[in-house]
């Protein structure tokens, strides 16, 4: 899957492509955006304009996926986000690593937001409802405890930390439960397990 990048701000496009070590596409016109089928649009908030819900609909016309990236991210809009189908959302001026990260997330059929909001969504599901227990007995004990700290949206790199573990097993042992348990992220772990 080609990695397409897009933005109204310079600025922007010049740390992406750096952060990307040059293996994206660079397009300056957004016309020119909606050529591409089949790609991973990386595209910043304001460069989807006014009509920004009519565009993510011509994006995902031809099989693209977004990942939109804003320089005032906030927990909402994520949320308006995730329901018109985009598959990443967050900081445009974020880490490098986790811009990586949610490519290479998006690019495995996931969905990625920042990890700061997913913390947030995670805490707004458990505080909601705590009335259903999923059956985790196709986990192994190491699996079942990630699990149940990945509900609660602590970090690869802490729950490493915590049980002493390195991050890469971490996230080994998260695409395990994640299988076993039928679901595709941290927020449909969340879901699930409440």
């Amino acid at each position: 899957m080609e990695t397409v990048i897009h933005s109204d701000d310079i600025l922007l496009l010049e740390y992406w492509e750096k952060t990307l070590e040059k293996n994206c596409t660079v397009v300056d016109d957004i016309d020119e955006l909606f050529s591409f089928e089949n790609s991973l649009i990386v595209i910043n908030y304001t460069a989807l304009g006014n009509n920004y819900k009519e565009n993510i609909e011509k994006f995902h016309s031809k099989n693209n996926v977004l990942l939109v990236l804003d320089r005032t991210a906030n927990i909402k809009k994520a949320k308006e986000f995730l329901k018109l189908s985009v598959k990443g959302y967050g900081n445009a001026l974020m880490k490098e690593h986790f811009i990586i990260s949610a490519i290479d997330t998006i690019k495995e059929g996931m969905i990625w937001l920042y990890p700061a909001f997913t913390t947030m969504l995670i805490e707004e599901i458990s505080s909601t409802d705590k009335s259903v227990n999923i059956d985790l007995s196709s986990l192994t004990n190491r699996e079942k405890g990630v699990a149940l700290l990945l509900k609660e949206g602590i970090i690869y790199k802490d729950i490493a930390l915590k049980l002493n573990i390195k991050p890469r097993t971490v996230k080994a042992h998260a695409k395990s439960i994640y299988t076993k348990l039928g679901v595709k992220d941290r927020l449909s772990l969340a879901l699930l397990i409440k």
